[in-house]
């Protein structure tokens, strides 16, 4: 038996073991009615970040990336990442505001969906990844829900009660940030060298300092935080830069499509061929018309039986 065949189960395994997270955070939300049970849900919705993490690093590991895994992981992000989340963040704190809490929440659903068929979509003919993605991903919008639960059961459950409005407000917000064109990071070209040492220990050194001077639940909020202002001053800063490189693309684009389309070898001395012909044909009959022909030639040319043209009257 050849083992190497059951390769590509592993990636898979990790990917529906995300899906398992989410089920689970989604079945802990809908029957629980306690602070502690929505906790719970939100530790269920971590460790579907950890396997949604090394699916994709065991694929390549293995090299068994293919067409089905990256379908699978986009429904795994659309139920661990999309539809726990908004359940969650429903029975946290938008259930008082009755329908228009339900709207809000599947607001974020719906976002998500639309920001992971849109990825599919624009990296179905890349070759490598790149430096940006379009729209904030679904799992930085979900951790960000994550861990203001996380937060509030650490702090004793009063965040929410003060701030029920804000919390609507972060979702519409977030769905946002998911269907916007507004790019962020992908990390994905990171590279060890001393730039990125240096950020990496300054990263470490502030996540220390806030664990220290508040709690260690706040050093995710944190990190997620720095990440969407990363993206939005970014955005801000390169806006002009970026508008221009999208315009000179679309001018570009239309310049190709107006311009003509080179010709084979074949085809273009099939058209000097036959343009050749056409200036032959166009000289005999300018000869003819002058009289170059005398009857027993075009009685020739039109064969046995043929009419004869009438004579030409010479002067």
């Amino acid at each position: 038996m050849n083992l190497r065949k059951t390769y590509f189960i592993l990636p898979n395994l990790f990917t529906i073991s995300g899906i398992f997270c989410g089920f689970f955070s989604i079945t802990l939300t809908a029957s629980g009615s306690t602070a502690e049970q929505l906790y719970q849900a939100a530790l269920a919705i971590c460790f579907g970040y950890f396997f949604d993490t090394f699916d994709g690093r065991v694929a390549r590991l293995t090299k068994t990336q293919s067409q089905l895994g990256m379908e699978l992981d986009s429904l795994s992000d659309v139920i661990t990442f999309g539809c726990a989340p908004a359940m969650l963040v429903y029975k946290w704190g938008l259930s008082s505001f009755g329908l228009w809490g339900v709207v809000i929440a599947f607001l974020y659903v719906a976002a998500g969906a639309l920001r992971l068929a849109r990825f599919n979509v624009l990296t179905q003919h890349e070759t490598k990844p790149g430096k940006f993605l379009v729209g904030l991903p679904i799992p930085a919008a979900s951790a960000v829900i994550v861990s203001l639960v996380v937060v509030n059961h650490k702090v004793g459950g009063s965040l929410v009660y003060a701030s029920q409005a804000s919390l609507a407000v972060l979702v519409v917000v977030l769905s946002y940030l998911m269907v916007s064109r507004i790019r962020f990071r992908s990390f994905k070209d990171l590279t060890i060298n001393r730039r990125s040492v240096m950020v990496m220990a300054l990263m470490v050194v502030c996540g220390i300092i806030i664990a220290v001077k508040l709690r260690a639940s706040f050093v995710f909020l944190a990190l997620m935080s720095a990440y969407i202002m990363l993206g939005l001053s970014e955005e801000v800063i390169f806006y002009r830069k970026r508008r221009a490189e999208e315009l000179a693309a679309k001018a570009a684009g239309a310049a190709a499509a107006m311009a003509p389309a080179p010709e084979t070898p074949a085809a273009a001395a099939a058209t000097a061929a036959r343009e050749a012909h056409e200036e032959a044909v166009q000289d005999e009959e300018v000869l003819r018309e002058l009289g170059a022909f005398d009857a027993d030639e075009d009685e020739q040319e039109s064969g046995p039986g043929g009419a004869k043209p009438p004579a030409s009257s010479g002067t």
